[in-house]
């Protein structure tokens, strides 16, 4: 076999997969915020939930990007899990529309018509407006290309002699309609599928090795029905170091597909026979019509995902006790731990989905940042000495966690935004670099707290009045309502949050610091406690004062204010 057809043949594959990927991207930029909207709010039964999904999916061209979106509002508790599974149904109805355009790739001459599209994406890409929707005609072009060239590299893989009775041979060991050699085709899908990632692009491979009459139709769909179960496995890759939900998410993923695969190979001979009969195809005849071919595999791909959609649509609940008996709750706190819980290491991510990951990322920070100043209002009262101690060193955990956060949001934030963005995402980004600085300055603040409460604790120093626990009691209720006010934003929608609230708690916090402050002196005139005492008290003032400065900052990088200097 020539060493040209083959790099032909991966290089041809590989611009395929950029193209691919290229349209998803602009797609999700061009209607990403929209569209999140849409997953987060047309979830109320199972039925638009899984209209939902096919929508968005189709949408955006990718299954995997719904997927991804929809695991990451049910670790928000956006979506309920029941939801999530309706919703990942719909998208393995929406991602068949990928086949379709495949399909077309064969079915017409599309050659005519890259280039023009090549050279109207170049000058829409210069003109900044116009930029994304460059993006998408490059995307389209490149995958219309790779296809086009993979289509032809497969018909000179057929004429070529040795490349034919190589190829051929191997095939014709597994030509027999056996169940081990329908088992082996369908691995192969799953495997060729988990491999390069893309389930289109084998796809692309089915229908090239089908129109050469490298393979029967039936080997084809068997290809088909395992490029379904590897397309799965991809997000449960991506949600082994998540969080509980996200991976009952990804494992109801792949469920759906293994149940929808059992039951068509149960059922494979009428399955079959209805899908030819539906296209008026004879699955006996010898053409190899690429057209033709590429059609009757595709109608193949999308019955069995409808069908499959409203056969389990009905069983989603017992989907979800089904992934839940699987997949137990860990009974280990995660928050004690420091791990990221959105961003991971994933595959195939976009820009937008990337954004939407850190976002959630911030939240669960924010959320983490509140309760470690519950834990300091926990330590200003303690008495006893070894559940004091135990509080102190969780709080000084906390502090190096929120240390650790900071570092990786960050780092992930630089990597996205070295990533072809629209002007919208780069303000995002630039403002939740500055959230995730002064959520770490809130951490900060906490622990400066710990430590001096705790060196007055060790120093043995004189306790706190009433009226001194009073007033501290009182302070940190107001930081306590400001943190609140704060997660209400980072969990919800900037519209509906009222920013002067906010505002108007910061001013109670300096006001009462002042109050505090002049108060203070008088007391330690007056011999009301030691000037060490007083000290020491007013410092957890000026520092509750101070986390109260980093809650504001955070909620105007949220809403993209700033308040005026007063």
């Amino acid at each position: 076999m020539s060493i040209w057809i083959i790099f032909k043949c991966l290089g041809s594959l590989a611009l395929l997969m950029f193209g691919m990927k290229a349209m998803s991207e602009s797609l999700q930029k061009l209607a990403g915020p929209q569209l999140r909207h849409v997953l987060g709010t047309m979830t109320t039964n199972r039925f638009t939930g899984a209209l939902t999904g096919m929508f968005v999916t189709a949408a955006v061209q990718s299954s995997t990007a719904t997927t991804l979106m929809t695991v990451s509002f049910v670790n928000a508790g956006l979506l309920t899990l029941m939801q999530a599974i309706s919703v990942i149904m719909g998208a393995h109805i929406g991602t068949t529309i990928t086949a379709w355009i495949m399909a077309l790739g064969f079915s017409i001459d599309i050659i005519n018509i890259v280039y023009p599209a090549f050279f109207i994406g170049i000058i829409l890409i210069y003109m900044k407006k116009r930029r994304i929707v460059g993006d998408l005609l490059f995307g389209m072009a490149f995958l219309f290309l790779g296809l086009a060239t993979l289509k032809a590299t497969g018909f000179e893989m057929v004429e070529d002699p040795d490349a034919n009775r190589v190829v051929s041979n191997f095939f014709a060991n597994f030509n027999q309609p056996t169940f081990w050699n329908q088992l082996f085709f369908l691995v192969m899908g799953t495997v060729l599928t988990l491999c390069v990632q893309s389930s289109a692009a084998i796809m692309a491979i089915t229908m090239i090795l089908c129109s050469t009459g490298v393979l029967n139709i039936d080997q084809g769909f068997m290809l088909v029905l395992g490029e379904n179960i590897g397309t799965t496995i991809t997000s449960n890759i991506v949600a082994i170091n998540a969080n509980t939900q996200a991976r009952r998410a990804a494992f109801s993923h792949m469920a759906i597909n293994v149940v929808g695969v059992t039951w068509a190979l149960i059922l494979y001979k009428p399955f079959v026979s209805l899908v030819c009969q539906f296209v008026g195809y004879d699955p006996e005849a010898t053409t190899t019509d690429p057209a033709r071919i590429s059609t009757v595999l595709a109608t193949f791909h999308s019955a069995f995902n409808v069908a499959n959609t409203l056969l389990l649509i009905w069983f989603v609940k017992y989907i979800e006790r089904f992934v839940c008996w699987v997949i137990k709750s860990k009974k280990e706190s995660e928050e004690e731990d420091f791990r990221l819980h959105f961003i991971t290491s994933g595959i195939m991510k976009t820009p937008e989905l990337s954004v939407l990951e850190a976002q959630k990322e911030i939240e669960s920070f924010a959320e983490r940042m509140q309760r470690m100043f519950g834990m300091v209002r926990e330590l200003l009262t303690e008495k006893d000495e070894q559940k004091f101690n135990q509080l102190f060193n969780r709080i000084e955990k906390y502090e190096g966690i929120s240390d650790s956060m900071e570092v990786e949001i960050a780092k992930y934030l630089n990597q996205v935004s070295d990533a072809h963005l629209s002007d919208d995402t780069k303000a995002k980004i630039r403002a939740m670099l500055r959230e995730i600085s002064e959520l770490e300055s809130i951490g900060d603040s906490c622990f400066n707290m710990a430590r001096t409460i705790n060196r007055k604790v060790q120093g043995k120093q004189d306790h706190f009045t009433e009226k001194q626990y009073e007033r501290l009691h009182q302070m940190m209720e107001l930081v306590n309502n400001s943190l609140t006010q704060m997660n209400e934003l980072m969990g919800g929608r900037k519209i509906a949050f009222d920013i002067n609230r906010s505002f108007n708690i910061e001013n109670e916090i300096n006001n009462y610091r002042n109050q505090l402050k002049t108060q203070n002196i008088n007391d330690i005139n007056n011999h009301e406690y030691t000037y060490a005492v007083g000290t020491i008290y007013m410092d957890i003032i000026a520092e509750c004062e101070k986390l109260g400065d980093y809650v504001i900052n955070v909620v105007e990088a949220r809403m993209g204010t700033r308040q005026k200097d007063s």
